[in-house]
């Protein structure tokens, strides 16, 4: 069975839980790879007797809803334990059986110092603001980096965690007090804190990397989730506003711990618009009644900040890039719906830049930030589309407006999506053939 990946090829909130509940039941294991507690989803769960119940996700792996899979925090993931332990005891309330997670020993830890210090930070950066959810995530990659940061498995040796801890605090509290003017944090209060968490995380640690290579040999299907998507990769995105970690397709590898050819398959989730969070370069942006319509039927708001999302059209070079940064296999599109009604449609097909059209996303990052969009009108369509589960079942217009993507986007479009429900899809091609 295929080892999947699962990424977003725009800036996120591309609504990937609609490609994971296309494979539903066939998935033994999901994998959060990325990220930590910025990365939030919905996810819409169908009981027996038909209610709906909505969860909003931000550290755990999708999979801990579904009792048939192993949800697996891997090693490239940094964890807030106060967020882990709350999202689990939400779910507990709720009836959700949380006691399949598995955590990483080589995952990090996001210490309270950090938390403090990405806060600080972004606050005196003033304009220059790169838009951050300030929950430490940044600062705790950076001390992964520098080889300082704490890990899962420093929790069990107390004498490693207080040497850490005071070798950490040293210098950040030189920084939060005579940079920023704020009261230094004590060692004990850091380890206390961290130590609490102990007893609790103790079941859940393993080696990953050795798990899902055994599940691997067991002809198990592994789903690898990223957190944010292609253009917030910390290579490979509008660097410097983007996440700190590897949200592309190569960061599933680094971040578990299963080497590159048993991926099978790369589905790449994308908006039939665009839209971002945060600041940062967003060149089909749009400031007029066009962009809140988008906003208010596309019901654009950060699951996790409740930010409100900028907006614009399908942007094609973006769309191309992720399909070749990622090796994209597969494209779901989503909220097509979103789009019925209008007359025409915008589609971004190049830039200018400075006059020069550019028909690929401009390495040069001036650049990208100075690109306008080059559009391409499409005819729209008045129809209702949520109904429609064929692709057949969908308006002539439609149809064309999906082909005249997928011919411009590098990859095949195996779904799509045509209303907030689940099973509200249309499929072209099975994700998991």
């Amino acid at each position: 069975m295929p080892a999947i990946v699962l990424v977003g090829a725009q800036w996120g909130d591309e609504g990937k839980g609609k490609a994971t509940d296309l494979m539903g039941s066939d998935v033994d294991y999901v994998v959060k790879f990325n990220g930590g507690n910025n990365a939030g989803h919905t996810v819409v769960i169908e009981g027996e007797d038909g209610t709906r119940e909505k969860y909003a996700l931000h550290l755990l792996p999708s999979g801990i809803l579904s009792p048939n899979v192993v949800p697996v925090i891997g090693n490239g993931v940094v964890i807030d334990l106060e967020v882990l332990f709350k999202e689990l005891d939400g779910l507990e309330a709720r009836g959700v059986d949380t006691s399949r997670l598995i955590v990483s020993g080589s995952a990090h830890i996001i210490a309270p110092y950090n938390r403090t210090l990405d806060k600080v930070t972004e606050r005196f950066l003033g304009k220059r603001k790169i838009g951050t959810t300030g929950r430490g995530i940044g600062p705790t990659y950076a001390d992964k980096m520098n080889r300082v940061g704490i890990r899962v498995q420093d929790l069990f040796d107390p004498h490693i965690l207080q040497q850490k801890a005071e070798a950490a605090l040293s210098f950040k509290n030189q920084v939060l007090v005579k940079i920023y003017n704020r009261r230094a944090i004590g060692v004990d209060e850091v380890v206390d804190e961290l130590l609490s968490y102990r007893k609790l995380l103790e079941p859940m640690v393993c080696d990953t990397g050795l798990l899902l290579h055994e599940a691997m040999q067991e002809n198990k299907t592994i789903l690898f989730e990223a957190g944010q998507a292609t253009m917030l990769d910390i290579d490979h995105g509008t660097y410097p506003f983007v996440t700190s970690s590897n949200a592309t397709a190569g960061g599933a590898s680094t971040g578990s711990g299963l080497p590159p050819h048993a991926i099978d398959r790369v589905i790449s989730v994308i908006k039939a618009y665009t839209t971002r969070v945060g600041a940062g370069p967003f060149p089909t942006e749009l400031f007029d009644e066009s962009g809140e319509y988008l906003r208010a039927q596309g019901f654009e708001f950060g699951t996790t900040t409740g930010r409100p999302r900028r907006c614009g059209w399908y942007d094609a070079p973006i769309a191309r890039y992720a399909a070749r940064i990622n090796g994209v296999t597969d494209f779901v599109l989503t909220k097509l719906d979103v789009l019925s009604g209008l007359e025409t449609i915008p589609v971004c097909v190049a830039y200018d830049v400075k006059g020069v059209r550019h028909d690929e996303v401009p390495v040069n990052q001036t650049d990208f930030h100075h690109a306008k969009p080059i559009y391409q009108e499409f005819p729209g369509w008045t129809e209702d589309i949520t109904g429609a589960r064929t692709f057949e079942d969908l308006p002539k217009n439609a149809q064309n407006y999906i082909l005249a993507l997928e011919a411009m986007s590098g990859s095949r479009i195996s779904a799509i999506g045509v209303g907030p429900e689940r099973e509200q899809v249309v499929v072209r091609h099975d994700l998991l053939d």
